[in-house]
């Protein structure tokens, strides 16, 4: 039986993935910290779908604070879900958080997994926010990072640790970059679940500048199918793939699908600029296509759909 780690697994990403590993038969080893950047009720609600299966074991605990010695001993894969997320409030006071949580957390990880002898791979949840306000759309995977936040730059770090380690330890590496995910258990602090749950309170809803910026959006479970291929395509070791959605939406388009979506009209905020926002992501997935196989599924109207259904159960 293969046995997987996933950090951060009682959060977005990472529950479905421990859903998805746990329905395949594998043994997972769940390690989250809890932390109240959002409600950690939320994150109790996504443990409670798998917590009593019994191929799953549940580890709480500051990734810096666990023995990873002894958490990796037989273990075949990691994937490294767990970061401090968040484009807005990586600036300021919060800024200590991000380097921990994404820097420091990840080297903790990477110095444990070049040890472990039997470790077949460690799969790195990176991000488009590396690109920044990339130069060329799509953007391709070898195009210079020019983050414009500093969560991007915390994320970069942790994967050029990743590289480093790779090249000097053999720690089977592959780092995923994710363009904006969305679906059921997405975190409250992203627009998508602020959106459906403000058209719930019969609430206009926040839109950052003028609405024309894009971005490549990627169901949930088109993720996780990255995850798995990640895992398992010898060919990825040592490699960064781009995991996108298969197209580049405006930000109202988006909206109008979802007017679609819930059957009304939806009330409009506008407020000023974020900082830290790219204004443009669009994936170039070539790459994972043609290596790891990897064809998002979920067009945006269904998945949509599945949103919505999934936050009128969380709030009514």
């Amino acid at each position: 039986m293969t046995t997987s780690i996933v950090t951060g697994a009682a959060g977005f990403i990472g529950s479905h993935l421990v859903d998805t590993l746990l329905s395949r038969g594998e043994r997972v080893i769940g390690v989250d910290h809890f932390n109240d950047y959002y409600d950690p009720a939320l994150k109790r609600k996504n443990v409670a779908a798998f917590e009593c299966n019994p191929n799953f074991q549940l580890v709480e605990g500051d990734i810096q604070a666990i023995d990873w010695v002894a958490l990796l001993d037989n273990v075949d894969v990691v994937y490294h879900q767990a970061a401090q997320a968040g484009v807005r409030a990586s600036w300021g006071a919060g800024f200590r958080s991000y380097t921990e949580r994404n820097i420091n957390a990840t080297q903790i990880l990477l110095e444990a997994a070049k040890d472990a002898k039997g470790l077949k791979r460690l799969v790195f949840a990176s991000t488009s926010s590396v690109y920044g306000n990339a130069e060329a759309l799509p953007t391709y995977e070898t195009i210079c990072p020019q983050p414009v936040s500093p969560y991007g730059i915390t994320k970069l770090a942790a994967e050029r640790l990743c590289w480093l380690y790779h090249q000097n330890f053999q720690v089977p590496v592959t780092a995923l970059r994710y363009f904006t995910v969305y679906g059921p258990r997405q975190r409250p602090d992203m627009a998508f679940h602020k959106f459906f749950k403000a058209v719930l309170a019969d609430e206009a809803i926040p839109i950052y500048g003028d609405g024309q910026q894009t971005r490549d959006f990627t169901f949930v479970s088109d993720a996780i199918a990255a995850n798995l291929a990640a895992a398992s395509v010898a060919e990825a070791i040592g490699e960064v793939f781009n995991i996108g959605g298969g197209s580049r939406v405006v930000l109202t388009e988006v909206i109008d699908t979802m007017e679609q979506v819930v059957g009304s009209p939806i009330r409009r905020n506008h407020i000023g600029k974020a900082m830290g926002d790219a204004r443009h992501t669009a994936a170039d997935v070539s790459k994972a296509r043609n290596i790891l196989g990897y064809q998002p599924q979920v067009s945006l109207k269904d998945g949509l759909s599945q949103e919505w259904n999934w936050i009128r159960s969380l709030y009514t």
